[in-house]
């Protein structure tokens, strides 16, 4: 499946939804304790997009690789430098689709539900689905749970869906964004010329009496 990223750069940074993958160019590794982390150049060097490392929730949808997994994913906008942050899941299933709706984390604190994208699988021989949805993660929120966290996903009828991210994945999703972030900053400063530098205007040449 695709990791799917926000064409613009408000839907992006609020994670509202899901667009089609711009040109994109492989990075190197932010940093060694970002282990895991894939950096990718997006629009143009616009966003920098970090995908953690996947973890299966289950087994592998009938062994098929890239199914039933999960994993951290952050956006930061080289411009501004504001950053977005989310728990991606891809989950595919048998049966009727599941309609999740909501997520909140293991103190009962409600976060915001991404619905990403659903698609048949088959319906030959009973039905299967592939889900992809997720939760933002406020950059405060991820900070505060460096020790790692647990979600629950919920969907009508009463269904539950929990996950556990463990702190590795968290401590480097965050090392590889402190990182970008850090030299991003550093670089900034020296696109611009100080006063100091700038040519001084001509002095006017005195008119003739």
């Amino acid at each position: 499946m695709i990791l799917k990223f926000a064409a613009g750069a408000a839907v992006a940074l609020a994670l509202a939804g899901s667009g089609i993958l711009q040109s994109e160019e492989k990075l190197p590794a932010a940093a060694p304790e970002a282990t895991g982390v894939e950096l990718t150049k997006q629009q143009g060097g616009r966003f920098i997009a970090f995908t953690g490392q996947r973890l299966q929730h289950t087994q592998p949808f009938l062994g098929v690789e890239d199914t039933n997994y999960f994993l951290l994913r952050s956006w930061l906008d080289n411009k501004t430098g504001e950053t977005a942050h989310q728990l991606y899941v891809a989950d595919s299933y048998f049966g009727a689709p599941i309609k999740w709706n909501g997520v909140h984390d293991r103190d009962n604190k409600p976060l915001r539900f991404v619905a990403i994208s659903r698609n048949e699988i088959s319906c030959e021989s009973g039905c299967s689905y592939a889900d992809e949805f997720g939760a933002a993660l406020p950059e405060d929120y991820l900070r505060a749970h460096r020790e790692g966290f647990s979600v629950v996903f919920t969907a009508d009828g009463g269904k539950s869906f929990p996950i556990a991210v463990p702190a590795n994945l968290v401590a480097a999703e965050l090392a590889a964004v402190d990182t970008v972030r850090a030299v991003a900053a550093k670089a900034a400063p020296a696109s611009v010329v100080s006063p100091a530098a700038a040519p001084a205007p001509a002095t006017p040449a005195p008119k003739a009496q």
